[in-house]
């Protein structure tokens, strides 16, 4: 089972991922601050680690800068609330694998995980079937993040792109409208809204009437 370091002072992010990841069958363990990430890494074996910068006592960065003098080589996803570009850039040349810009969803940042350690395990680049989600004549580029319906092709913004592939790994599951918010929103949303009806209205004329069913007083499922 694998090991994933969870390096996130606010306590509600942190807790959204582990409840995440430990439903995914991960092992997870939760570092408030720099100082106990560095010390947990040296004394456990890590798979990857998600990395908030934004932390007290010792700031991510730093971290990640000791961790890889340590000669600790396990991937790292940077968790940022900053949007500007020196900062990511900075993150990835200290030896970060990836990062993701708060707020983000939870089916995003699972993708991301599972190439990381897939790319880990394999010491190859994914093949470009693994990276693409294929039901009926409907196909999802998760590395373009385009979808090609027959011959058209469609780059979906980016909650509709999220929220497709929610359903593209489970089809012909019922996902209920806490799921999906849990998913494709996070953390980040207002669960008394309509968002996700109006987002299954926006695939569906994207998709097709008919590929997205309404289960009354369930939720919905992708039927192809």
């Amino acid at each position: 089972m694998k090991q994933i370091l969870i390096v996130e002072d606010e306590a509600r992010i942190a807790a959204f991922i582990e409840k995440g990841l430990k439903a995914k069958g991960y092992n997870t363990t939760v570092a408030e601050d720099g100082e106990s990430a560095i010390a947990l890494a040296l004394s456990v074996s890590f798979d990857l680690a998600l990395l908030d910068l934004g932390l007290p006592e010792k700031d991510g960065l730093s971290v990640l800068e000791e961790l890889r003098g340590q000669g600790l080589n396990f991937p790292v996803i940077i968790l940022t609330a900053r949007d500007d570009v020196m900062d990511k850039v900075a993150g990835l040349k200290g030896g970060a694998d990836d990062y993701m810009t708060k707020p983000f969803s939870f089916a995003e940042l699972l993708a991301r995980i599972e190439v990381r350690l897939r790319n880990t395990v394999n010491n190859t680049t994914p093949t470009q079937a693994k990276m693409q989600l294929q039901r009926g004549n409907m196909t999802l580029d998760l590395r373009t993040r385009k979808i090609h319906i027959g011959g058209r092709i469609l780059e979906l913004p980016a909650r509709e792109f999220t929220m497709a592939e929610v359903f593209f790994r489970h089809p012909d599951q019922v996902m209920t409208r806490q799921q999906l918010l849990d998913l494709v929103w996070g953390y980040d949303y207002d669960p008394g809204s309509n968002i996700v009806d109006v987002y299954v209205g926006y695939l569906r004329k994207k998709l097709g009437n008919k590929c997205i069913e309404t289960v009354r007083g369930m939720g919905y499922r992708l039927k192809i």
